[in-house]
């Protein structure tokens, strides 16, 4: 056995823990820019509360709020402008992933000069960040646990992430408490999400032993636990079960990265601004079938073991089943959809499959069985 492992990740966990954000942001900085999005943080009265203890920690902010789903390199700019104007010291993100990762991306440009796209492609390279602060209010995408921040490119599509140690928040601030003004489709969208996150971090060809550990925990707990919160059936802990299974998703996927759902789910988001967790809700139960009969004896025993695992977390008995088990889940949660249904036509899925091997091969190349470009345009077809 060898391995490495390495995730420098600083969390504060647990409800009410919002309240310290004052004093922890003022150990950073007397100057912060909030970047948030258009509407959720502000109707929860988040915004303000956040402003509020800021300001009595002795901490100046500017407030950045124009953040959408699939967040742009033209947001990041304007936002990244907002920062070098105030001369502020610490990038708060407050909201979803988008929120967060265009945090991240602000912070980064702030200390750089140039193309965001050509750090992200590492055409350029760079290790200097402003200091991060992260919030999460949506409990799936686990930016807030690991160096991700992925930008789509209006200008190409290209959706795709910036990575490195640099983006790593100082400090994440994760409140159970915060994820309970979510409407029920979106955390149905992110849940999965988060569920994904474990899943494929699991089947990766980079795991180890401690990412299988992280993983495992993040499926148990989401599987026995988001389908009580979407009926409404959830307590108090099955929200700290559910947005600390997010979190341990964002931080396994820091170190055994993602596989071919996220890989083949970018493009789509990146032309049709699809919601992220729909998008691989349309996408993996095709990825898993069509994975499970590749497996052969070319291919690891350990990775058919893994999708028996998967299953049994799920509900089934074994691999022949595991596609059925994640249906099953997905039913439950009302997230059963099609590509066509979000937008996606026939003849987007050329330029789809080519742009997932330029955009996220690494990803693709970690899944158990590696599928070339006709077997990617044949997924997507599968999931139109």
């Amino acid at each position: 056995m060898k391995f490495a492992f390495h995730l420098p990740v600083n969390l504060l966990f647990g409800n009410g823990v919002i309240e310290e954000i004052g004093v922890r942001a003022a150990a950073y900085s007397r100057k912060a820019v909030i970047v948030t999005g258009r509407g959720s943080t502000k109707k929860s009265g988040l915004l303000d509360r956040v402003l509020s203890l800021l300001e009595k920690a002795g901490v100046e902010s500017a407030v950045y709020d124009k953040v959408a789903p699939n967040p742009t390199t033209d947001a990041i700019s304007e936002c990244t402008a907002l920062v070098k104007a105030e001369k502020a010291g610490l990038v708060i993100g407050l909201g979803g992933g988008s929120m967060m990762d265009a945090a991240k991306a602000s912070a980064f440009m702030a200390k750089n000069s140039g193309d965001l796209m050509d750090y992200v492609y590492g055409r350029t390279v760079s290790t200097e960040a402003l200091p991060i602060i992260l919030v999460p209010t949506t409990c799936g995408t686990g930016s807030e646990g690991n160096g991700f921040a992925v930008i789509t490119d209006p200008k190409t599509g290209d959706k795709k992430s910036l990575r490195g140690p640099m983006i790593i928040a100082k400090l994440s601030i994760i409140d159970p408490e915060l994820m309970k003004t979510m409407p029920r489709s979106v955390l149905a969208s992110v849940g999965f999400d988060a569920l994904c996150h474990a899943m494929e971090a699991y089947i990766s060809a980079a795991a180890t032993p401690l990412t299988d550990i992280m993983a495992l925990e993040g499926m148990r707990l989401v599987s026995e636990n988001l389908i009580p919160l979407y009926r409404g059936t959830g307590d108090g802990e099955a929200w700290e079960n559910v947005t600390w299974a997010s979190t341990l998703g964002g931080m396994v996927i820091g170190v055994a990265g993602v596989t071919a759902p996220h890989g083949i789910e970018h493009p789509p988001s990146g032309i049709r601004n699809i919601q992220h967790g729909r998008g691989l809700a349309a996408l993996t139960p095709v990825i898993t079938d069509r994975t499970i009969a590749g497996i052969g004896a070319g291919t690891s025993a350990r990775a058919r073991e893994k999708y028996a695992v998967i299953s049994r977390c799920l509900g089934g008995k074994n691999e022949k089943d595991c596609t059925a088990s994640i249906k099953r889940f997905l039913q439950e949660i009302d997230l059963v959809m099609t590509l066509g249904e979000q937008g996606i036509k026939s003849e987007d899925v050329d330029w789809l499959a080519e742009n997932a091997l330029k955009v996220s091969a690494a990803g693709i190349a970690n899944h158990p069985v590696v599928f070339g470009l006709e077997e990617i345009k044949q997924i997507y077809r599968d999931a139109l």
